[in-house]
């Protein structure tokens, strides 16, 4: 297949994608509850100083999701969920990972730490923080047996950063571990709550790195992940 020819064979798909991401409706965070808080957590991925405000990985898009997650926390905890776990980037300071992107999230430094907006909530002393040295959640962290641990919570909010790495990693495992173990569970992902970083095409080239379009990777990755059994939804209200 040609470059040409893969450009034309794309349009009907992205004609589809766009409608398809249009059709993303918000749901009743009441019904999603059920009036058993006891039965949800919510998961929140690398909201962290590093991929919001500082450092060379820091996004204004990703920064953008904060105040809807701050909201969201708040509505769970006034109707008594209190599972809130964070799993975010610790990284050794030669951490294998950054062979692929610049060092960020170093352990024990500012860009290691939750945002201060999360951190403002009053219950924030109930957060569950999970250190983790790669992309995966759940690969050599304290994850795996929290979720084993906690057999009660069938229904896993997903928020976080970014759609197409941390956020993708994460969603897809809580739902491939749920179907191989026969597990009743539900995986939501709330796309207000949930972004990744822009990176043009024209910026890439000058920079000699590989171009990173925000939008066509947030959406794409949305669908892959409800193509796989994680249920999408625009907003929780």
């Amino acid at each position: 297949m040609d470059r040409i020819e893969l450009v034309e064979s794309s349009q009907p798909f992205l004609r589809y994608l766009e409608e398809w991401h249009s059709r993303i409706r918000d749901e009743s965070l009441d019904a999603l509850i059920a009036g058993r808080p006891e039965t949800v957590a919510v998961v929140c991925v690398d909201v962290i100083v590093g991929f919001c405000s500082e450092g060379p990985l820091a996004s204004p898009r990703v920064n953008r999701i904060v105040a809807p997650i701050v909201r969201l926390f708040s509505a769970l905890h006034e109707r008594g969920v209190r599972h809130f776990i964070l799993p975010q980037d610790a990284h050794a300071p030669d951490a294998v990972e950054f062979m692929s992107y610049p060092p960020h999230c170093i352990r024990g430094t500012r860009e290691a730490q939750t945002v201060p907006e999360l951190l403002a909530l009053p219950f924030s002393d109930q957060f569950t923080i999970i250190e983790k040295n790669a992309l995966s959640a759940f690969i050599d962290t304290a994850l795996p047996d929290w979720v084993r641990e906690h057999p009660e919570v069938t229904t896993y909010i997903v928020t976080g950063d970014c759609t197409d790495l941390c956020t993708y990693n994460l969603a897809l495992h809580l739902r491939m571990d749920a179907n191989a173990r026969q597990l009743q569970r539900r995986v939501v992902l709330v796309e207000e709550c949930v972004d990744t970083y822009d990176l043009p095409v024209d910026v890439a080239q000058q920079q000699g790195i590989r171009p990173h379009p925000g939008d066509f990777h947030h959406v794409v990755f949305l669908h892959h992940m409800e193509q796989n059994g994680v249920e999408i939804v625009r907003r929780l209200r």
